[in-house]
């Protein structure tokens, strides 16, 4: 991952003044994956998409920010963006359910790399994550990455929205300022979750009604 890393700071990408890249953080996390690697762990996604949500969408083209947890731990399926899929198998049960909220038509693929064209900001919480091992990179020091790129989407002037989903995500409500962002919580889309509180929570329309009012151009949520 440390090739990775030095690309992507070759990249000049405007997410490049964080902390966590100025600091030596990244490094530290770089070290500890590439220790897995050289321990025989099959670490995903592929390394030119580990940064691909940073740098499909600039710090100051963000207009929206949606949080996942780590990318899908099955080999082909994740491409660097946050419950984005380009797998050959089903939609995964979460995106079939953000999907049928944004409208969009599931012929159409789970590759989200439109949205974040547009601005949609779509960051795991955990860039990497092992073959079969959900979760496996969640402390491994990528949260301090999240925690800085929200707080740096929150602190520019102009207005961004955040769709929060999920306790986690929920959880991070606090480092943004409420009073000149959108801010919109729900439950996450999982299935497994029984409150089942994200499903006509109008979460894309909310965001988008909340962009024109702002005088910024609204997003297109559907796919194909």
């Amino acid at each position: 991952m440390a090739d990775a890393l030095e690309a992507f700071r070759a990249s000049g990408s405007s997410w490049l003044t964080l902390p966590f890249f100025a600091d030596g953080q990244a490094d530290v996390v770089a070290a500890r994956v590439d220790g897995r690697i050289a321990a025989g762990a099959q670490v995903l996604p592929a390394p030119d998409r580990i940064f691909r949500a940073l740098r499909e969408t600039p710090l100051q083209d963000v207009k929206a920010v949606i949080l996942g947890q780590d990318p899908y731990p099955t080999p082909g399926d994740a491409n660097g963006l946050a419950f984005s899929f380009v797998g050959a198998g089903r939609l995964p049960a979460s995106l079939r359910v953000i999907l049928a909220e944004a409208g969009s038509d599931r012929a159409a693929g789970g590759d989200l790399t439109p949205w974040a064209r547009q601005g949609v900001f779509l960051l795991n919480s955990a860039l990497t994550v092992e073959a079969g091992k959900s979760g496996a990179h969640l402390r491994y020091g990528w949260a301090a990455l999240t925690d800085e790129a929200v707080r740096a989407v929150s602190d520019r002037p102009e207005p961004a929205v955040f769709l929060l989903w999920g306790a986690q995500a929920r959880a991070r409500a606090a480092l943004i300022d409420a009073d000149r962002h959108g801010v919109f919580e729900s439950g996450h889309p999982s299935p497994l979750n029984r409150a089942r509180d994200f499903p006509g929570s109008d979460p894309f329309g909310r965001a988008n009604r909340w962009l024109a009012a702002q005088g910024r151009r609204p997003i297109d949520w559907r796919l194909g």
